[in-house]
């Protein structure tokens, strides 16, 4: 009886501590683009070609490694739009949309490539304009494939597109929890109280035999 609770012990102590560590998942390596809503970045509901941003805009982009939208890496600075286009007066037939370009971490980079260091750029361009124009007026050569994808922003990476990265780790719901010092979650405290009652089931078992 004891041989067999401890046993069981050991089985859910394994899987209580598989809940805090990261679990592997399938990842793409791609650039993200960003609105920036007030002084937080909202990931676009609309692709570079097809937004339209308006003068005093702040648009943003960032090359990571990202499984989806949801845990997507946003571009880093919070430099307003005034800091940005500080130098680039209005114009009536033209608009100014501030943009960062976040290349990165070498963490994130296709292998043998270097990321630059981040930049921003005030892109004066018709009052029409996309973000896909705003974008090639300030940070050529862009590459697209052939699904309209945006492949590289100043030339990087050099190659690749969206491809997938396989080992790509992704936080469990308990171990984002506790990095964000939001304390074990309940499901880990319940687990925990399930294994300390059977250790005292089986303490109480052998006394009694004894």
């Amino acid at each position: 009886m004891i041989r067999r609770v401890v046993l069981l012990m050991a089985t859910l102590s394994l899987a209580l501590a598989a809940g805090t560590v990261q679990a592997q998942a399938a990842g793409y390596r791609y650039w993200s683009f960003w609105e920036r809503d007030g002084d937080h970045w909202t990931y676009a509901t609309q692709g570079p070609s097809t937004a339209r941003p308006s003068d005093g805009d702040v648009q943003g982009f960032r090359f990571a490694v990202s499984a989806d939208s949801g845990d997507a890496t946003r571009p880093r600075g919070e430099a307003p739009f005034t800091e940005i286009c500080a130098k680039t007066p209005a114009r009536d037939d033209r608009k100014r949309v501030a943009l960062v370009i976040d290349f990165g971490t070498t963490a994130d980079a296709p292998s043998g490539e270097t990321p630059p260091a981040p930049r921003t750029a005030c892109a004066v361009v018709r009052t029409d304009a996309t973000t896909a124009e705003a974008l090639a007026s300030v940070a050529k050569p862009l590459r697209y494939d052939t699904n309209a994808l945006l492949c590289a922003i100043g030339g990087y990476p050099r190659k690749g597109c969206g491809e997938q990265v396989s080992g790509a780790v992704k936080p469990t719901a308990d171990a984002k929890k506790s990095q964000e010092g939001g304390g074990p979650s309940v499901g880990l405290l319940g687990g925990a109280v399930v294994v300390a009652a059977l250790a005292g089931a089986a303490v109480w078992q052998a006394r009694r035999r004894a």
